[in-house]
């Protein structure tokens, strides 16, 4: 092989390759849609969450009666919530010890020689939407600086739900609930790219909430989706329109939504969470009320630890950078103590608050920072030129609302120029509701900001349990998980072929000669633009011949890219993320050319692809894998 040929994957391989064999075209398999009905009793939906985590049920006997699990041991002041802060604390020989409130208070009462060994994480999650090239070794760091492996702290966290919930549910039914019985949703950023929402079904395989022989009975739920179908569903009395300000309770307390969503309505969801702020945009389509998703999901980073990050900032302006780092390693309890406090005060930060708010410093900080630097936390403060927060005799930090609001400054500034380019988009006019969901969503201060970018273009309307909106509607989805009728693709997908080479079409750096044959090489063969739209269980056909008729294996690639125009593999941004390998060794095809179907489904979070040899009738799946590198 010549140097040159380097550039082209295809060659590189030494792959025989396919060719197309037919006009390409996409057609629908009216039966794939009927799938059986599997015989659950109950749906179990676990929302895994940057912050704060928990699951909720129904029985698919009675589906209208959501329970959301009961209330757990522990509890912060000024924060009153079902659900328990995303923590996990495993023992110095990296045994699962125990999540939750439980792990952040037992972790907090170590001895501080003693909780250096231990091994506590907390806000881990987004560490999947921030790694660039995730796989299955990725790994996390806990508070003493130890790494361990993500895969292994997600599987932990999925197993302790899956014993929470199955203890509840055998105390409620009086038996022994067994896990074959339940369908399990868990919910993820609509986001997240690919490989981090496949991370979440390794994870859930990796603890045995459910087998691999059995990948339908987990749902992997897009969180703003969750919260979108519980949306629409609202009564009157279940929310708050920010528009007129008040509960909605002039109207009738049954009625649905506002003057109730109706054939073709338009509505954004703004799911805005710890970790990310994840924007949806549906449109209701009667007589079922199926949803048809009108634009690829967007967002970012934007959750409300970028405002706990602000903070981090701020203590470093006064403190120094350098005490801030060696007290998170040296102290770490007195660390998540200290973040506690501010989070109880940045639940109280208001447009419209005139007086200061107080955050507790631990003794120990007061304590370290007088042994690091020689002199008091007083004299710090005194001494920074951070005006606005002041130091008050009972040990406390005095921030003036001002500097409270301008920790959200960034993050809010960042959500308010996402809503309004999105707003921009041609397909996001006619809006008529916007929701506002997600832990985050009760802060005045962001709804403030929505309200004064929208200036009035369409209903702002806030369930009352905002912080279980997603929880709820992630049940609803396991128990009909066919709601959502219509998506748009993430990514680009395609498989490589050879075609015909045709001269002053294709560059010659393509050209491959086999057998006095001319082929162009690495060419894509696209299946699905992204942001197309695809209809649920929708199922796209190509047929394919080997470029060797002698050819005893068979090798697809496939391939996909955030681009939705792409030529060749070797395209920028093209990445390999699935193969098909079909033997085809020791049986004759009756035809000249042997043809090769390919079948790639859409429309559910995972996308599945087969082969089949049209003359023998094998055929070979694969499930798309994005983590293998």
């Amino acid at each position: 092989m010549d140097a040159a040929s380097t550039a082209s994957p295809a060659k590189s391989l030494g792959d025989p390759g396919i060719t197309p064999l037919s006009p390409s075209h996409s057609l629908k398999d009216p039966d794939q849609n009927e799938q059986s009905k599997p015989s659950f009793t109950v749906v179990v939906a676990i929302d895994f969450g940057t912050t704060s985590s928990g699951y909720a049920y129904s029985f698919t006997k009675e589906p209208e009666c959501i329970h959301i699990m009961r209330r757990w041991e522990g509890g912060d002041p000024g924060v009153s919530n079902q659900k328990t802060p995303t923590t996990i604390l495993l023992t110095p020989d990296r045994k699962f010890h125990s999540f939750g409130y439980a792990a952040r208070d037992f972790y907090h009462d170590l001895d501080p020689s003693e909780s250096k060994h231990w091994l506590y994480l907390e806000k881990f999650k987004m560490k999947l939407h921030t790694t660039a090239n995730l796989s299955i070794e990725t790994d996390l760091h806990a508070a003493n600086g130890k790494r361990v492996k993500a895969l292994d702290i997600f599987a932990y966290a999925l197993a302790f739900f899956k014993d929470q919930a199955l203890k509840e549910l055998s105390d409620q039914a009086g038996t022994e609930f067994r896990n074959e019985d339940v369908r399990w949703v868990i919910t993820v950023p609509a986001i997240w790219k690919q490989p981090a929402k496949q991370f979440m079904r390794e994870a859930a395989y990796k603890c045995g909430l459910v087998s691999r022989d059995n990948p339908d009975q987990l749902i992997i739920a897009l969180e703003p989706e969750a919260a979108s179908i519980y949306c629409r569903k609202l009564r009157l009395h279940q929310m708050i329109d920010l528009s007129s300000k008040t509960a909605m309770n002039g109207y009738s307390p049954t009625e649905n939504v506002g003057a109730g969503m109706t054939q073709g309505d338009r509505y954004v969801v703004v799911d805005c969470g710890g970790g990310t702020v994840d924007l949806t945009v549906h449109q209701i389509r009667l007589p079922e009320g199926h949803l048809k998703e009108l634009y690829k999901a967007s967002g970012g980073p934007y959750g409300s630890i970028g405002v706990d990050y602000e903070f981090e900032k701020l203590l470093c302006q006064i403190f120094g950078p350098d005490f801030i780092d060696q007290f998170k390693i040296k102290r770490p309890a007195a660390w998540v103590d200290l973040m506690i406090a501010f989070e109880s005060r940045k639940r109280a930060a208001a447009p419209d608050r005139s007086n200061p708010l107080n955050i507790n410093l631990p003794f120990s900080f007061i304590d370290y920072y007088k042994k690091f630097r020689g002199h008091s936390v007083e004299h710090a403060l005194r001494k920074s030129n951070v005006d606005f927060v002041k130091w008050s005799s009972q040990g406390m930090l005095r921030m003036n609302p001002d500097a409270m609001n301008a920790l959200f400054k960034p993050t809010i500034d960042r959500i308010i120029q996402h809503l309004s380019e999105l707003f921009e988009k041609p397909e996001v006019s006619k809006i008529k509701f916007l929701f506002l969901v997600g832990g985050f969503a009760e802060s005045p201060l962001l709804q403030h900001a929505v309200q004064n970018m929208l200036q009035g273009r369409c209903r702002i309307i806030i369930p009352h349990d905002v912080g279980l909106t997603i929880l709820k509607g992630a049940v609803l989805f396991g128990l009909d998980p066919g709601v959502i009728k219509i998506r748009r693709s993430p990514l680009t997908y395609g498989v490589g072929v050879l075609n015909r080479y045709v001269e002053g079409k294709h560059p010659p750096d393509k050209m491959l000669v086999k057998d006095g044959t001319r082929w162009c090489t690495d060419v894509f063969d696209t299946f699905i633009s992204a942001d197309q739209s695809v209809a649920l269980g929708e199922a796209v056909k190509r047929s394919y011949t080997p470029a060797k008729p002698s050819q005893q294996v068979i090798v697809i690639h496939i391939y996909c890219s955030e681009r939705e125009e792409v030529r060749f593999i070797s395209d920028p941004g093209v990445r390999k993320c699935g193969t098909l390998r079909l033997d085809v060794g020791g049986t004759e095809s009756p035809a000249a050319r042997r043809e090769i179907q390919t079948v790639m489904q859409f429309g559910d979070t995972e996308i599945r692809a087969m082969a089949i040899d049209v003359a023998t009738s094998r055929s070979v799946k694969a499930t798309i894998d994005f983590l293998s590198q």
